[in-house]
């Protein structure tokens, strides 16, 4: 098997979603395959692209450029499924990302197993978003989507703990928090197949924020860190605004956050 970060480096530079996402599965399957075997397999080092590979479509827009729709409506609702795939997308190569990126960093193999596994799931994820957008005659790439996915991982390009407390913890944390309300416009308009992808997404979603809240308590550990000022220092740093209320509190302790990391940074009503 190839060094997985070489493979995490392969995904990155394969700019069609459905073939990097395939790409994206195959290697989680050897990985897991590996694992399985009971073998540790050689995490090497790589240099990931400073910002992945991408299709010609969408076009990326600022946020204050991006067209609101009404959720309620036909094209507000397709609007939500082109922006939860474009999200997933995104989460696909940072979770390959954060392996290639820190691979010179020494990490326990679970580091890699947890990580492997996120992006996997990101990968059925964005696939099931393509399946609904595509059932509804659309498609990912249809509409403009959020230019400003990446900059979180340009951010925190050089710093793993920085990295681990602003995607998972606190943009993927931000998922947990709006998913309900999107499950419900999707009930209200009788769209049960859309209900089902939207909850696999919510249910693997926590483990992801989980793998983020785990490791950095890890590195907090050896580092004889008090976790919630840093966390607080490092989410002031590297994430542009207060975090906004209201938030699942339920979800956010079982994925090990608890309310004293974001309430502290939460916007002021």
């Amino acid at each position: 098997m190839k060094p997985l970060a070489d493979m995490a480096v392969e995904v990155l530079k394969t700019a069609d979603g459905r073939e990097k996402t395939a790409l994206s599965h195959a290697h989680a399957a050897a990985w897991r395959a590996a694992r399985a075997d009971g073998a540790v397999p050689v995490i090497g080092t790589a240099t990931p692209p400073d910002r992945p590979a991408r299709p010609d479509s969408p076009a990326l827009l600022e946020p204050r450029d991006v067209p609101q729709r009404k959720p309620g409506s036909p094209e507000g609702r397709l609007a939500l499924l082109h922006a939860v795939a474009h999200i997933e997308l995104n989460a696909v190569d940072l979770h390959w990302d954060i392996i290639a990126r820190f691979s010179d960093t020494p990490l326990p193999i679970g580091f890699y197993d947890d990580w492997v596994k996120a992006a996997d799931e990101e990968s059925k994820h964005f696939n099931l978003m393509c399946d609904r957008l595509e059932a509804h005659g659309s498609w990912y790439g249809a509409l403009p989507a959020h230019a400003g996915m990446w900059r979180a991982a340009e951010d925190t390009a050089t710093d793993l703990m920085g990295r681990l407390a602003v995607v998972p913890m606190v943009l993927e944390a931000r998922g947990l928090d709006v998913t309900p309300n999107m499950i419900e416009v999707f009930k209200r308009a009788g769209d049960k197949d859309t209900v089902a992808a939207l909850n696999v997404i919510y249910a693997e979603e926590v483990h992801h924020v989980s793998y983020g809240s785990r490791w950095f308590h890890f590195l907090c550990g050896r580092n004889d860190m008090d976790p919630a000022p840093l966390f607080h220092a490092l989410v002031r740093r590297y994430f542009h605004g207060p975090l906004k209320p209201p938030f699942n509190e339920e979800k956010r302790a079982e994925s090990g956050i608890p309310p004293d990391f974001y309430w502290p940074l939460a916007e002021k009503r």
